[in-house]
């Protein structure tokens, strides 16, 4: 931390924040009486509050969001060069860093033809869940709206994607959602699903045909889409066992289901060796959505991301006056988004971060590991790449999970030591029990090991 803010300064800029800001996630009541925490600078992996504490950053920015670190001059530099020659206009028109983007983007998405902008990855599946329901009355008589989403996934914030969310301990009272939205079972073997029968086949198949069944139940001929996070996020890092993404994608071919993939979390490099998840699994979707990392959050951007035949869906009929996508994002068409995001794609490719990113991935999880050896608590740890879990129960025998008043105590316990973490969130309502690690992709061993070293402590402080 450079100390460029006095004292006075900081206790201005913390008095404003009390006394103004509405936080995120976070209950209020004790800032009448303490401070609220404020992040005065980040440099590579680590942040400073308001006191010079410093941290070592292990959620990246809180959610999963600066994959290429803090402090990067090149990325500040490319917004502020685009910001001078032309900061903004609709996206009606296009923008020179809109359509280099583009390119770059597409260039690693084999299959993937066409890039809509928008600024948030609620507003990417919203236009995603419009594409499908414009399509459903276009080519399907207005049948095929109806759109499944997947217990614990996670899809955004606005009313239209909560009616998407399979986490109900966050929509409650927030409701009522919009109709035809259709959940279909988790695929968390951790915690299989009665009906399954190990003898017969694999979870990943059967969780996979759980998505069939409820597609035959509502009528295949009113399903128009299903939205997947290729791996859960905030429901609790759900890595898909074997056999399942196989399983869908049949599915979705053999109904004529628009498979959309949410990324916002699992996107552009989280996951390793490739730029998304989804193309660990061989997955061949219609819509892919992101956010997030796109930028490492040096400027607001996502995009919805689709095939040329979806495309080809919305210009077919040109003397059809409503044959094309209505829609508009007014931030999509922030030049900013996509500079800083050319700039971030550079970054990763040149400094070998997806291979970084796999590396350390390994690393963490074979920590992890070790862990659930010494510690009796840690019930099971997953994830891919530097996008992990670690699941905390009070008996391994049951599954039955720790209090939430516990998790809190490991985070306060590694935040203690100088390491943010993070846990299920107000999520699935008994089983917020899940602890959070997702580094940025420049981690080095050091990095690892002092975010596993630390809850190795806090477990001890907490559990004994």
């Amino acid at each position: 931390m450079d100390g460029t803010l006095s004292q006075n300064d900081i206790s201005h800029v913390v008095d404003a924040d009390r006394a103004h800001v509405w936080h995120h996630l976070i209950q209020h009541k004790p800032f009448e009486t303490g401070e609220p925490r404020v992040i005065i600078e980040g440099r590579g992996m680590r942040v400073w509050d308001q006191n010079g504490k410093e941290f070592l950053d292990a959620v990246s920015g809180g959610v999963w969001t600066v994959n290429v670190g803090y402090g990067r001059e090149s990325i500040a530099n490319a917004v502020r060069d685009q910001l001078i020659k032309l900061n903004y206009f609709a996206g009606s028109a296009g923008s020179v860093p809109g359509a280099l983007f583009s390119e770059k983007l597409i260039s690693k998405m084999p299959g993937m033809t066409r890039v809509y902008f928008t600024n948030s990855g609620s507003e990417a599946n919203e236009k995603a869940f419009k594409m499908i329901r414009q399509i459903a009355h276009k080519r399907h008589g207005g049948k095929k709206t109806k759109i499944l989403y997947r217990d614990r996934d996670y899809h955004g914030g606005t009313i239209g994607t909560m009616s998407a969310g399979g986490q109900d301990e966050r929509n409650i009272q927030y409701g009522p959602f919009v109709p035809d939205f259709i959940r279909v079972p988790h695929c968390m073997e951790y915690r299989a699903q009665q009906g399954w029968n190990p003898e017969s086949e694999s979870y990943g198949e059967w969780a996979a045909n759980q998505i069939e069944e409820v597609i035959l139940r509502e009528g295949p001929d009113t399903v128009g889409g299903l939205c997947l996070e290729p791996v859960t996020a905030g429901g609790g890092v759900i890595t898909p066992p074997e056999g399942y993404w196989p399983r869908v994608q049949e599915i979705c071919r053999k109904y004529d289901i628009l498979l959309h993939i949410d990324e916002v979390v699992c996107g552009v490099g989280r996951t390793g060796t490739h730029w998304f998840g989804y193309q660990h699994y061989g997955i061949e979707p219609d819509f892919v959505t992101m956010a997030k990392g796109v930028a490492s959050g040096y400027a607001a951007i996502a995009c919805c991301v689709t095939t040329e035949r979806v495309f080809e869906m919305f210009k077919d009929d040109a003397d059809d006056p409503m044959n094309y996508f209505r829609d508009i994002s007014t931030f999509g068409g922030c030049t900013a988004g996509p500079a800083a995001a050319l700039e971030n794609m550079r970054i990763i490719e040149d400094e070998g971060l997806l291979e970084n990113t796999t590396a350390m991935g390994e690393r963490m999880m074979g920590n992890l590991e070790a862990l659930m050896e010494k510690h009796r608590v840690v019930g099971d740890v997953r994830g891919k790449g530097l996008f992990l879990g670690a699941e905390l129960v009070s008996d391994r025998a049951t599954k039955e999970p720790v209090s939430e008043k516990q998790v809190g105590q490991v985070l306060a316990e590694c935040g203690a030591q100088g390491v943010i973490i993070g846990s299920t969130n107000r999520s699935m309502r008994g089983f917020n029990n899940t602890l959070y690690f997702s580094p940025a992709l420049i981690a080095t061993p050091d990095d690892i090991d002092q975010i596993t070293e630390a809850v190795d402590t806090a477990l001890t402080r907490v559990f004994g």
